[in-house]
């Protein structure tokens, strides 16, 4: 079996809760480009469906995830209004592992140590798939929004900025 064809924990999950994914595995040097544009091309998808996981602390203190499509940049404000806080900054990313379980570059808003409040971007609704992160760099998984939202009690708002 190769590297490539190992299950990830967000593959099991999705196995053991009976929700159908496409895996898609590509090799990963240490130190390359691994965000969500270079990952689309990698892949062979649209860079619109393959969404990136950010994880943010609110300035109450607490954790929220946000999943937005991976060309796009996070409006901190929209944020910050779609789960009712003040504002919201991003964690520093050596904090990511203990809190999540995940790396940078390999965060996927399923399977998390703790199932934190999550927003996808609202253009996931206009998709029939969406990709993110299987949990490891170099895995990524497609999966239906109508499977993914509920599965990670996920709701969706504008999040994005916009010139």
């Amino acid at each position: 079996m190769k590297k490539t064809d190992e299950k990830t924990n967000v593959m099991r999950i999705l196995d053991q809760k009976k929700i159908a994914y496409i895996p898609h595995a590509f090799d990963y040097e240490e130190g390359a480009p691994c965000d969500a544009v270079t990952v689309a091309g990698i892949i062979g998808k649209d860079v619109n469906e393959v969404y990136k996981t950010l994880v943010l602390k609110s300035s109450g203190g607490n954790y929220y995830v946000f999943v937005i499509p991976g060309a796009e940049r996070l409006d901190y404000k929209k944020a910050a209004k779609a789960v009712g806080e003040k504002s919201v900054a991003m964690i520093p990313s050596a904090d990511l592992l203990g809190l999540t379980g995940y790396i940078h570059g390999g965060c996927s808003p399923i399977g998390m140590k703790k199932l934190f409040p999550t927003v996808f971007h609202k253009a996931v609704l206009d998709l029939s798939t969406v990709t993110v992160s299987a949990g490891k760099i170099g895995r990524q998984t497609e999966i239906s929004p109508s499977d993914l939202l509920p599965l990670v009690r996920a709701k969706t708002a504008d999040l994005i900025v916009t010139e």
